[in-house]
């Protein structure tokens, strides 16, 4: 590990993922951050290109944080040591956990969610999530499609950039562990159909219940944002629409919610 130590918060790494949290210098620069023990695991699992980490030992939580940057190092990752103050001020966090990485976006390609659909070996599930605008739904959703062993998310006509550190951390790593591919919606559900893989829309206003529909076929669950739902490409290129039985004053669920009602009512389904 480095023997240089950043002491000052006026440091110009420091400056440079303080900036790094905005859109825009991800974009222009191609790059993103990884704050945590979880994230930056599943990350360096997966073989992301991290090109830095910045370390703090005294906010350590855990005790295997020195393993993860020695591995971290072996895949060409430069290791910086931190005073817990200009780390403080690099964290988005309110309770920083000691560890934030640099590392290159990439962009996976519906040819990465094919051969994840010939790996997995049985039929498709996939989350089609269009035009989501919260951070925090977004990493939610991919969350929760890797708990389900999705063979990946398409990201359609994005609100929300796949790589803001929200996204990261609500995902807790899983943006990672799966095909997240930005596509149009119009593509997405031509891409389906070439597939043979059948697109279920949930909105409010169908008949259906999310129970009663058969979700074992190859399939793809498109969900959109609370306000608007989707849209109406998708609506009439969906192959079956399913609501959500709603009880209560609300006429809809948060769409991560309903998300993870959807993809586990599938696996419900398979596994019987």
């Amino acid at each position: 590990m480095s023997g240089y130590q950043i002491t000052s918060s006026s440091n110009e790494m420091i400056k440079e993922i303080v900036r790094l949290r905005e859109r825009r210098e991800r974009d222009v620069s191609g790059r993103l951050l990884i704050e945590g023990y979880r994230e930056l695991r599943r990350a360096l699992d997966a073989k992301w290109p991290i090109e830095q980490i910045l370390y703090s030992p005294s906010l350590f939580l855990g005790c295997h944080e020195d393993a993860l940057l020695k591995e971290g190092a072996v895949s060409g990752a430069k290791l910086f040591s931190c005073h817990p103050d200009p780390f403080r001020k690099a964290s988005y966090r309110d309770r920083p956990d000691g560890l934030i990485a640099v590392a290159r976006q990439r962009k996976p390609s519906l040819r990465e969610v094919e051969h994840a659909l010939r790996q997995r070996g049985a039929p498709a599930l996939l989350v089609l999530a269009e035009a989501i605008e919260k951070p925090g739904n977004l990493g939610t959703i991919l969350r929760s499609a890797d708990g389900a062993g999705a063979s990946g998310v398409l990201v359609c006509d994005r609100c929300t950039d796949i790589y803001n550190p929200n996204v990261v951390r609500s995902s807790v790593g899983t943006l990672f562990t799966q095909p997240v591919v930005e596509v149009g919606s119009r593509e997405a559900l031509d891409w389906c159909k070439s597939m043979g893989i059948r697109l279920l829309a949930a909105t409010p206003h169908a008949t259906t219940l999310y129970t009663e529909a058969d979700l074992r076929a190859p399939l793809a669950i498109a969900v959109g944002t609370e306000q608007l739902g989707l849209s109406e490409a998708l609506m009439k290129g969906a192959d079956v629409q399913v609501s959500i039985p709603m009880r209560g004053v609300a006429d809809s669920l948060n769409v991560a919610t309903a998300t993870v009602l959807l993809l586990y009512e599938a696996l419900r389904q398979r596994a019987t």
